[in-house]
């Protein structure tokens, strides 16, 4: 055994641009778990960063110093952050609120259903079981409000690491645009020499995690938008809510849209009943999933490397548990990664010769 993992090792790790690179990544996986709340503002600038790279650039090519351009984009950034969130966090609150005051009227509507089943389908159904079955929620549901309750006071004392990030995230991202050339350069004085597959890794990984988060960005804006005109149009209750819901759910990919459609599905039903609203209600949301999968995506997407639909779940399920939200965010980058770090180990030859020309 131990002699094929010899074999093995020999095989895939003898050029020292595949080791250099093994080593890199396991130092970066330590850093992030050991360390990643407390980098947690880096990482936020970085990500918004990466978004607003390109306005900059465009800005700078155009015969604008790099301090203005970056200057003139970070500041329309914050002001349409501080208008968006002006506009929509007060009509989000208040439907949030009054719709937790409403669940316990549609929990209330779902058991006075379940009681009739038994008597609808006395042969398949037991009136024991529909209620054990009610106890048990009603003690999760007591449970989970407790749990509520409970965050939303220690949440209080996070009020200060949110006035942290809204004075240090901004001045993050100004640095990290502004002197781009600097990070760049000393990022590269720090790397090894057999840096070969670093650097080949590096810019492809570069060019896929701007192109992702910025059109992942845009995905959001546009299903949420849409998803909530038309929900106000079909004269949904909680309209921009879950219009809001369904955009962060593409986050997600395939669980998210899955999850979603249940508090869609029960506040159409709780407002309209069985009836044609609550039909045309589920159709329109499902022509908007469709849409978004087979049109927008293709669009936003189509420099990413495609992966098979169950290494993303896996993915997401794998990265999510590690970095919670941001693993969730760039669980298709991280499979991408590692789809490329695989790629490269399994040609160190090519590498080899790379190295060799370059030598010459």
């Amino acid at each position: 055994m131990l002699g094929v993992l010899g074999n093995w090792y020999k095989r895939k790790f003898s050029d020292p641009n595949a080791l250099m690179l093994l080593l890199l990544i396991l130092f970066s996986c330590a850093i992030l778990y050991l360390f990643g709340g407390i980098l947690m503002p880096v990482l936020v600038a970085l990500v918004i960063a990466y978004l607003l790279d390109v306005p900059v650039t465009k800005l700078e090519n155009a015969g604008i110093r790099r301090s203005l351009a970056t200057t003139f984009t970070l500041i329309v950034f914050l002001c349409v952050c501080f208008v968006t969130a002006i506009a929509l966090i007060p009509i989000i609150s208040k439907q949030s609120v009054n719709l937790i005051k409403e669940v316990p009227l549609i929990w209330e509507s779902a058991q006075a259903w379940l009681a009739t089943l038994p008597q609808k389908y006395p042969s398949v159904i037991e009136v024991g079981y529909i209620k054990s079955m009610m106890e048990g929620v009603n003690e999760r549901v007591v449970s989970v409000g407790e749990q509520v309750l409970s965050a939303s006071f220690s949440s209080l004392g996070n009020i200060a690491a949110i006035l942290i990030y809204i004075i240090l995230v901004p001045l993050m991202v100004f640095f990290m645009l502004n002197d781009k050339g600097f990070f760049v350069a000393s990022i590269s004085k720090i790397l090894p020499k057999e840096r070969v597959l670093i650097t080949q890794v590096g810019e492809e990984m570069n060019t896929q995690i701007a192109n992702y988060i910025r059109g992942k960005v845009i995905e959001i804006v546009i299903v949420g938008a849409v998803t909530s005109i038309a929900f106000s149009i079909l004269d949904l209750r909680f309209a921009l809510l879950l219009g809001v819901l369904v955009g962060f759910s593409v986050l997600i990919p395939y669980i998210g849209a899955a999850v979603v459609t249940i508090p869609v599905a029960i506040v159409a039903l709780f407002q309209f009943g069985f009836t044609a609203e609550f039909g045309y209600i589920m159709l329109v949301y499902f022509i908007i999933q469709a849409l978004d999968g087979n049109l927008l995506v293709p669009i936003l997407f189509s420099e990413a490397v495609s992966l098979h639909p169950l290494y993303i779940i896996i993915a997401v399920l794998l990265f999510g548990g590690l970095w919670g939200f941001w693993g969730v965010f760039f669980a298709i980058p991280l499979a991408t990664l590692v789809k490329a770090l695989i790629t490269a180990w399994s040609t160190p030859k090519l590498a080899n010769d790379t190295n060799d020309a370059q030598i010459a």
